[in-house]
């Protein structure tokens, strides 16, 4: 029995998270059906979604695929996913035909099917596919002699349909055709005016002309297709002995991990979708029909193809902030991207390669870019003689390869690299400055909530904290000690750590907001985060609210936790907030009776992030700085007047409104604007 019951406790968690992290991608999506956004926003949101439900596949459903087949993840679970996924897919699909295609071209952006060619647009594409794409394709028919190729993850294929003998005297029926990465998705024709656009989909282009990838042969039907496949990267702790050459090896075998999708164009056949589901080991409950591109996020490409900035969010200047080492010493600083620029990170790093006082710098990396300005100024605080400290989690998922690459370039150029520790992937954001003063050695500090990663801190909402304070600075060091040596877990001062003592803080913190409703004083936590999953956090939740505590929750994407339910969660609140910046910082706030503490941090309240990682969460004990955390990122967001969606106790999401629609991201922007002019 008890088995039984720790089975139905595991279903219910696996379908909470799975069909919450679903209800995300609805909500994202919905942000493509607005129609009070420009077009070309609109479809990045579409791509987004389209993005997000690729990894979806690839590791959620990947991984409870793998564990339904040894009978530890419940095939309900699957069956649940399925139906929110099927209507997911057609959701995406007619609004990419039936509102984002229309809403484009009257803007004169088409896409332009073969149909419609013209004479001279149709002499063009064949030149085009004779010259750029027809010799990469390398058609590959299917016979005894050529077997069902192993076709990559999420590549293009077209499967054609023939009939004829060949050169040899074959029969010929069948042939698969790869449309490699490298090729666009999207082919724009000449232009007959600067304003206008046409472009063609290379799908209908390799289509329309795979007659001569096969004389002689007549085509009776070409298809497109796309498999996905389980990509969850699982290392067992006895393959770890070279981290590096493990991930590099279990990479490359991901390419071709067992299938877990099959998505095809709406015309084929069905003998040879059955086909296609056979020799992949599916079923049609894997099968997903679609009316248009089987992948839908690499038209992404579409907004940086179109120079209409009237068709995309006004551009805006982040305020620029380049807080020195000085400056840092003097007081507690506070960067805000994408409102602030993030280039302040890296002219700090660099600012400490020149000073011949600065001795060691000390960072954690988890998704930043072989390339990046934060690992070109690593490198050349290395060749200058500091002592520079690289924590590289290489099991960053589906950043694996370019971390790999970071690694060898930090280590060619003398950086000291460590992977962190086996078992636990850091996911902490830390930036260490080891300075020498008046005989003694000064630390100074970046503690972050997002990753080092220029590109996304320009779409992402993150904080930074750069301090000189001392307390903190010995306990961020010991945070390294434990990461690059070994031993006994050191006790932290200030700063609050996964897997040691985040959890049991957290809870301290929501029981000292339960002692303080019970004895009648004002009582109120609030929590800005990307995920609220985790069972105990959630139960202490529920006691919170049930002895009077209020707790407002702004959670971007999972939320397991369901509020408004009489005696139980009645004093919890939950919305979603999804706008031009994706909601990335972790914020908690609790009352303390008027003495209020507020902490940033790397974590979100799932399993991984409290048991599983190397978290950090970091208090802002500087007043001004705290009350800025708490207007810009709670009360903001908390106000009645803006867009969001709020959660009910059944546990579906409802867009809220008022008629005057206030997005908060552009409401931040404007004060950060107003700063930057002032100053």
């Amino acid at each position: 029995m008890k088995n039984s019951s720790k089975n139905n406790s595991e279903e219910i968690l696996f379908f909470d998270r799975e069909i919450s992290l679903l209800q995300f991608n609805e909500r994202v999506l919905e942000q493509a059906r607005d129609t009070s956004l420009p077009p070309l926003e609109r479809l990045k949101f579409l791509c987004i979604c389209s993005s997000n439900m690729d990894e979806f596949f690839e590791i959620r459903v990947g991984s409870l695929k793998q564990k339904a087949l040894l009978n530890l993840a419940p095939r309900t679970t699957l069956k649940g996913i399925r139906e929110h996924t099927a209507k997911l897919v057609k959701n995406q699909y007619d609004i990419f035909n039936t509102e984002l295609l229309p809403a484009l071209a009257k803007h004169n952006i088409d896409f332009v099917p073969p149909k419609k060619w013209t004479a001279k647009q149709e002499t063009w594409l064949k030149d085009y596919f004779e010259n750029h794409v027809l010799p990469v394709l390398s058609p590959i028919a299917l016979d005894p002699a050529h077997p069902m190729p192993r076709l990559i993850n999420k590549s293009l294929n077209f499967l054609v349909e023939l009939s004829g003998k060949d050169a040899f005297g074959r029969e010929s029926q069948l042939a698969i055709v790869h449309a490699p990465r490298a090729l666009p998705r999207m082919i724009e024709l000449p232009k007959k005016n600067k304003e206008h656009y046409h472009f063609v989909f290379l799908s209908d282009i390799i289509k329309n002309f795979s007659q001569k990838l096969f004389p002689g042969l007549d085509i009776k039907g070409c298809y497109q297709f796309r498999i996905t496949r389980n990509s969850d990267l699982l290392l067992e702790q006895e393959e770890m002995k070279d981290l590096a050459t493990t991930v590099i090896s279990k990479l490359q075998a991901l390419r071709y991990g067992n299938a877990v999708r099959l998505e095809i164009i709406n015309d084929c056949p069905q003998k040879w979708v059955d086909y296609l589901l056979s020799k992949h080991g599916l079923t049609d409950k894997e099968l997903y029909v679609t009316d248009g591109p089987v992948n839908l996020s690499r038209y992404l490409e579409l907004y940086d193809l179109i120079d209409r900035p009237d068709l995309k969010y006004p551009p805006f200047i982040p305020a620029s902030r380049a807080p020195t080492l000085s400056d840092i010493k003097k007081q507690d600083l506070l960067l805000h991207h994408p409102y602030e620029t993030f280039s302040a990170i890296p002219h700090l790093i660099q600012e400490a390669t020149r000073d011949p006082n600065v001795i060691a710098i000390k960072q954690t990396l988890y998704r930043t870019g072989h390339d990046s300005a934060v690992a070109r100024v690593l490198i050349d605080a290395a060749r200058a003689g500091k002592e520079v400290t690289a924590v590289i989690e290489l099991r960053a998922r589906f950043d694996e390869e370019s971390n790999v690459q970071l690694a060898n370039k930090l280590q060619e150029a003398g950086v000291l690299v460590v992977y962190g520790v086996v078992g636990f992937k850091t996911h902490a954001k830390l930036l260490l400055i080891i300075r020498q003063e008046d005989g003694e050695l000064k630390r100074y500090c970046h503690l972050g909530t997002g990753n080092y990663h220029a590109k996304t801190a320009k779409l992402y909402t993150d904080y930074g904290l750069l301090t000189a304070d001392p307390v903190i600075g010995l306990d961020v060091q010991n945070v390294f000690q434990q990461l690059t040596g070994t031993g006994k877990t050191l006790k932290l001062k200030k700063l609050l750590q996964a897997p040691f003592n985040l959890y049991d803080k957290l809870v301290e913190l929501i029981d000292r907001e339960i002692y303080f409703a019970r004895h009648k004083h004002k009582a109120h936590i609030k929590i800005k985060i990307n995920a609220l999953t985790d069972r105990k956090i959630i139960q202490h939740l529920y006691e919170a609210s049930q002895e009077g505590v209020k707790i407002d929750l702004i959670v971007r994407g999972m939320c397991c936790l369901k509020p408004g339910i009489k005696n139980l969660s009645e004093n919890i609140t939950v919305r979603s907030i999804i706008g031009r910046f994706l909601e990335h910082e972790r914020v908690f706030y609790f009352h303390n009776s008027g003495k209020k503490e507020i902490y940033c941090s790397s974590a979100d309240l799932m399993e991984r992030n409290l048991y599983y990682r190397i978290e950090v969460c970091f208090p802002i004990l500087d007043k001004a700085l705290a009350e800025r955390v708490e207007q810009e990122s709670l009360t903001d967001f908390l106000s009645d007047d803006i867009i969001r969606w709020e959660l009910d106790a059944e546990g579906q999401y409802h867009l809220i409104h008022k008629s005057h629609k206030v997005a908060v991201q552009d409401k931040l922007l404007e004060q950060y604007h107003d700063l930057e002019t002032k100053s």
